[in-house]
This record gives C-alpha cells, sequence and structure tokens, in this order.
C-alpha cells in the first residue's frame, strides 16, 4: 500500500499580530518586557503629541500679513517636545502600567462581571484616584522640568486642576468605556496613548496658541490623560 501522507504541519500559535510583522515583534515584547516596551510607547507617543500640539496652531492660524510664509509662524520649542517625551517615558507609561493592573485585580476582587466592569472601571480611574493623579502629576512635572520651584509647581496644580478634570470627564470616559470593555489589559495604555495624540491635536485647534501659554499660571492645552 502507499504510504500515509506526511501529517500537517501544526499551525503556529496566535502572536497577536494579525498577520502583520511589526505587530507581532510589537506583541511579543509586550508579553516579555511590559514596561519598558510601554516607556519607549509612551515616550514616543506623547513626543507625537507635543509636535502636534505645537503644529497645529501655527498652521490653522497662519499670518495675517499677504505673502508671508506660513512655516515662519511656528516657532517650535524642543525643549517643551523633550520635557513631553521624558514625562512620557519615565513617568506616566510606568506608572500607568502599575495602575491598569491593579484596577484590574480591583475588578476582580470587588466581584464585577459583565457590562459592570467598564463602568466600574471608568468610575474609579476618572472620580476616585487616578485621574486626580496623573493630571497634578503632569502638571507638577512639566513646573519642575521648566526649574520651577515646589511652591509655583503647587500653584499651578491648584490653578488648573478643575478645568483639566472637567476637559478629562468630557473627552476620557467615552474613550474609557470601549477601551475597558473591549481591550485586552496588557494593550489598554496604548489605546490611552495613542489616542492622547487626538486629544492634544483637538485641543490646539480649539485654543489658538495665545492661550496655550506654558508659562506660571499653566494652560488649557496641558490638559492631558
Amino acid at each position: 500500500p502507499p504510504p500515509p501522507p506526511p501529517a500537517a504541519a501544526p499551525k503556529p500559535a496566535n502572536d497577536g499580530g494579525g498577520g502583520f510583522p511589526f505587530l507581532a515583534w510589537y506583541e511579543s515584547h509586550l508579553q516579555s518586557r511590559p514596561v519598558p516596551t510601554k516607556m519607549i510607547t509612551g515616550g514616543f507617543l506623547w513626543g507625537i503629541g507635543d509636535v502636534v500640539a505645537q503644529v497645529v496652531p501655527a498652521l490653522t492660524h497662519p499670518p495675517e500679513e499677504k505673502g508671508a510664509i506660513t512655516t515662519a509662524a511656528i516657532d517650535f520649542d524642543y525643549p517643551r517636545l523633550g520635557r513631553a517625551a521624558i514625562f512620557g517615558f519615565a513617568l506616566h507609561a510606568p506608572i500607568a502600567h502599575v495602575h491598569y493592573n491593579f484596577l484590574e485585580s480591583l475588578t476582580v476582587r470587588a466581584g464585577v462581571t459583565g457590562l459592570g466592569i467598564p463602568v466600574f472601571k471608568a468610575f474609579m480611574e476618572q472620580f476616585v484616584y487616578w485621574s486626580w493623579f496623573s493630571n497634578s502629576l503632569y502638571h507638577s512635572a512639566m513646573g519642575l522640568m521648566q526649574g520651577w520651584s515646589v511652591q509655583q509647581c503647587y500653584n499651578r496644580v491648584a490653578d488648573v486642576l478643575w478645568d483639566t478634570q472637567k476637559a478629562q470627564w468630557a473627552f476620557w470616559i467615552p474613550v474609557q468605556l470601549v477601551n475597558f470593555n473591549y481591550v485586552p489589559v496588557r494593550h489598554q495604555l496604548n489605546v490611552v496613548l495613542l489616542t492622547s495624540v487626538v486629544w492634544t491635536a483637538l485641543l490646539s485647534a480649539w485654543y489658538p496658541p495665545q492661550a496655550q501659554a506654558e508659562e506660571g499660571q499653566g494652560s488649557k492645552k496641558d490638559k492631558q490623560e
């Protein structure tokens, strides 16, 4: 009798890349080195968000003089870009990694199930602890990296935190309800980082450049997740 046909090769396990090599590579690093991977992602995307925040207002509010070169209005602040990237890399990403894992364990311990999970997570994150902490950290870190005193940073937080919170709730609660309901925990921070680029761009369009000064009193542009 003829020999039996060779057994079919086993299908590789799902690598999470969906057939895209970069996504598969990123997914493998996200699982094996979650914190460094999120730190690099955070630094890059916070930097992109700041570039958008600086460039969009100049392009959407060009000089009024006829014949003026639009690019001349872009007075790009490289130290500000560096501060944003450092914050995303060294502070926001590693702390947010802990936050999302803690929030997941808190939800499990609370016994929340079904559609209650995204509601519970969004409520805890936005109203109980995380948004207050992360926004205060952002404003304080930006001030310290600009050489402000602790008192100046405190004044900055006191001046802008409530307005930041109100804007955050309007934007981030719908985003996070979707994020918490459909996205695995290991990717939830990446959704936030990607959405933050859109968030920064929207703020840049809503507020003209003169309303976005970074000096002592803080600014509406600074409302970040």
